[in-house]
């Protein structure tokens, strides 16, 4: 009922703002203060990255190599029978000295159990947790029950289908050191990018992604966790409660929760996790539905704590709220394009036309950013970032901008539920084995 309650609120506001422009004030000038405002922070971000850049050449980051907490590897699996078994022996090489693996059957209708429990007899370091099929779903809640088992003082969570290189570990952990960081996300990069379009896709949304991590970690901003990879400190995890049995992403509800405690999330683009995309449609449309709802649902169940913490930092508190805009945007585009449509109808004065330059500019600059970042993370020629951009500029506003839409529909006006939308994985195609 909150959720619902605040999501009205924003948009009865964001309606009031627009109704007031279109009578008083051209509303051509409530677009360009939004869209300015995105660019000067997008320039800021940049600015701070290449500052922190040139600090590190000139002074690189102290590391403490004594600092080797004992990590608890946690592999939550629901029908995962396919791939399970070269996901654990992949991550059993990483040459970290301290850590053990719990590898959690999930209520699993295929072999899954089976596959798990013959790991635990041939692998000393791997613990197999098998839950009963009355077990409360979802992620969070498998995560919560293997805490239970856990020794680490720090937790590392992969995904079924991950697979990193043996230094992994040893790349991330010292980032995990300070006080007041309470968890680390490594790269994503999907592993059969080449696979078809879509993967394609993925993985240039990735890469977009990555750009966009790299700059809030440079602002010390509100970087986010993304599930698969993530680093979390024992404490930090204890100190908010573990997770949240309730949400429908447990990496990015885990990430706002630390932040509104005063822990800092951190960003290491140079230790990577592959992952396998998703190659055909619907099944990618149910996975980014779950994270749409899942983003929009945690800034509104803790709406008031983001706006009255006394623990967030400013950088943070600014940044969090820059990029709720991500959530606005759809909704904004879509009011502006049906209130101009209405005044065209009805014969009124509109500004449609520089309403349109506008929408146009914002598509161009998405595309820059979309192009730079396939260049530089992706490491493509110049020539193919910039067609490749094109393509994934269009498949984020098909995919995105309707869903966005969709789930303020649904959050409104449908019950909440908690629907996963299981992706999955190694069935049709074959993984591709990156690493060696």
């Amino acid at each position: 009922m909150k959720e619902r309650v605040v999501l009205l609120l924003i948009i009865a506001s964001l309606w009031v703002f627009l109704f007031i422009f279109q009578n008083y004030m051209p509303t051509f000038w409530a677009l360009v203060f939004l869209c300015s405002f995105m660019f000067v922070y997008a320039i800021y971000m940049q600015i701070a990255f290449k500052h922190q850049k040139r600090k590190l050449r000139k002074k690189p980051k102290e590391i403490n190599y004594d600092y080797k907490p004992f990590v608890t590897i946690m592999i939550p699996s629901h029908n995962e029978q396919f791939v399970i078994e070269k996901t654990v022996e992949n991550i059993l090489e990483l040459d970290y000295p301290n850590f053990e693996v719990i590898v959690i059957d999930d209520r699993s209708d295929d072999d899954t159990g089976k596959v798990v429990k013959e790991l635990e007899q041939k692998y000393e370091k791997v613990t197999a947790m098998i839950r009963s099929k009355d077990a409360f779903p979802g992620k969070s809640a498998v995560l919560n029950d293997a805490l239970l088992l856990a020794k680490g003082e720090a937790i590392l969570v992969f995904d079924s289908d991950a697979r990193v290189e043996k230094d992994f570990l040893s790349k991330l952990v010292p980032s995990l050191e300070p006080k007041d960081v309470g968890a680390v996300q490594a790269r994503k990069i999907i592993s059969n990018a080449d696979y078809n379009f879509l993967t394609e896709c993925q993985n240039n949304e990735y890469a977009l992604d990555t750009h966009l991590q790299v700059g809030r970690d440079a602002v010390k901003g509100a970087v986010e966790l993304r599930g698969n990879g993530e680093l979390l400190k024992r404490e930090a995890l204890e100190d908010i409660g573990g997770w949240n049995n309730y949400t429908i992403t447990d990496d990015l509800d885990m990430s706002t929760r630390m932040q509104i405690k005063g822990w800092d999330v951190r960003f290491c683009p140079d230790v990577k996790v592959y992952e396998e995309g998703i190659t055909k449609f619907l099944p990618l449309l149910r996975q980014r539905r779950r994270w749409v709802e899942g983003s929009i649902r945690r800034y509104l169940e803790n709406f008031t704590d983001v706006l009255f913490s006394k623990d967030m930092s400013l950088r943070v508190s600014l940044d969090m709220t820059a990029y709720i805009t991500e959530v606005i945007m759809p909704v904004w585009m879509m009011s502006e394009i049906c209130f101009q449509a209405f005044r065209v109808i009805k014969g009124y004065e509109n500004n449609i036309l520089s309403s349109l330059v506008v929408l146009l500019s914002i598509g161009i600059c998405f595309w820059l950013v979309t192009s730079y970042s396939i260049r530089k993370y992706n490491k493509k020629t110049r020539f193919k970032s910039v067609v490749q951009a094109v393509g994934t500029s269009a498949y984020l506003i098909v995919v995105w901008f309707p869903l966005a839409m969709f789930i303020v529909y649904k959050i409104i006006f449908m019950k909440k539920t908690m629907n996963w939308g299981k992706t999955a994985h190694g069935g049709e195609i074959v993984q591709q084995e990156i690493l060696t």
